[in-house]
C-alpha cells in the first residue's frame, strides 16, 4: 500500500514537473517569436521608408544608413531564429546590397527640392521626413550612427520640412491675395515669416525667403491702406450725400 501511494505521490511530481518544463519551452518560444517579430516590423518599415526616398532629393547617406539598420535587424532575426535557412539568405543578399552601394559611392545630391501641387502627396512627404528623422535618432541611440552623421543628415531634413512648411503657407498667402483677401494672405505670410523665424536652423533659403516674404507684405500693407482710405473716402461721401439730402431746400409744388 506504501509503495503504491508513493508510486501515486512520484508520478504527480514528475507531471508537475513535465508541465513545469512545457510551460518554460512555451514560454521561450513566445518571447523568441515577440523578438523575431520585432526585427521583422523593424525590417518592413526601414523597406517602406527606402521607398518613399523616391520623392526627396537623392541621398546615398540616407540609403546606407536605412540598409544598414535592415541588415542589423536581419541578424538579430537570425540569432534568435538560427534554424530558420531563410534568414541567412536574407543576411547575404542585406550584406550584398550594402557593399553595393558604398562602392558607388555617390554623395548627396544637393538639387533643388520642388514641392508637389498634390496636398496629399505633400503630406505623405512630410510623414516621411518625421518618420527619418526619428528612425536617425533611434540608429544613434543604438550606437549604429556617428554624431558627426546623425547631425549632417538630421539637419538636410530638417531644412526640407521646414521649407516644405514655409513654401505652404507662402502659397496659401498668395491665393488668398490673388482673390483680394489681403487679411488672411497676410495672417498665412505672417505665419510663414515665424517659421522661419523660430527654426534653430538659419539657411541661405531662410535668408532670402524671409526677405522675399516681408517684401510681399509691405505691397499688402500697402494696399490694404489704400483699400482702407477709398471705404472712407466712400463712407465720408455717403454721409454728405445724406446730408446734402436732408437738408436741401424743399421743392414747393
Amino acid at each position: 500500500m506504501f509503495i503504491i501511494i508513493a508510486l501515486i505521490i512520484a508520478l504527480i511530481i514528475i507531471v508537475v514537473v513535465v508541465n513545469a518544463i512545457q510551460q518554460h519551452k512555451e514560454k521561450q518560444e513566445q518571447e523568441k517569436r515577440a523578438k523575431a517579430a520585432k526585427q521583422k516590423a523593424i525590417i518592413d518599415e526601414t523597406e517602406e521608408l527606402l521607398l518613399s526616398l523616391a520623392n526627396l532629393p537623392s541621398n546615398p547617406n540616407l540609403v546606407a544608413i536605412l540598409n544598414n539598420r535592415s541588415l542589423n535587424a536581419a541578424k538579430e532575426m537570425a540569432k534568435i531564429l538560427p534554424e530558420n535557412k531563410a534568414l541567412n539568405a536574407r543576411v547575404q543578399e542585406m550584406e550584398a546590397r550594402v557593399k553595393a552601394n558604398k562602392d558607388s559611392g555617390q554623395a548627396a545630391s544637393e538639387q533643388s527640392f520642388n514641392l508637389p501641387d498634390n496636398e496629399q502627396h505633400l503630406v505623405g512627404i512630410l510623414q516621411c521626413i518625421k518618420k527619418l528623422r526619428l528612425t536617425l535618432k533611434a540608429e544613434q541611440t543604438k550606437g549604429n550612427l556617428d554624431a558627426q552623421t546623425f547631425t549632417q543628415e538630421d539637419q538636410r531634413l530638417a531644412a526640407m520640412q521646414l521649407k516644405i512648411g514655409v513654401e505652404s503657407l507662402q502659397k496659401r498667402g498668395m491665393m488668398a491675395h490673388q482673390k483680394e483677401m489681403l487679411g488672411s494672405a497676410r495672417q498665412y505670410l505672417e505665419k510663414a515669416l515665424l517659421t522661419i523665424s523660430e527654426s534653430p536652423l538659419q539657411t541661405d533659403y531662410c535668408t532670402s525667403k524671409k526677405e522675399e516674404i516681408q517684401n510681399i507684405l509691405e505691397d499688402i500693407t500697402s494696399s490694404l491702406k489704400n483699400t482702407n482710405a477709398k471705404d472712407a473716402a466712400k463712407k465720408a461721401k455717403a454721409e454728405e450725400d445724406d446730408l446734402d439730402l436732408l437738408f436741401q431746400p424743399k421743392k414747393k409744388w
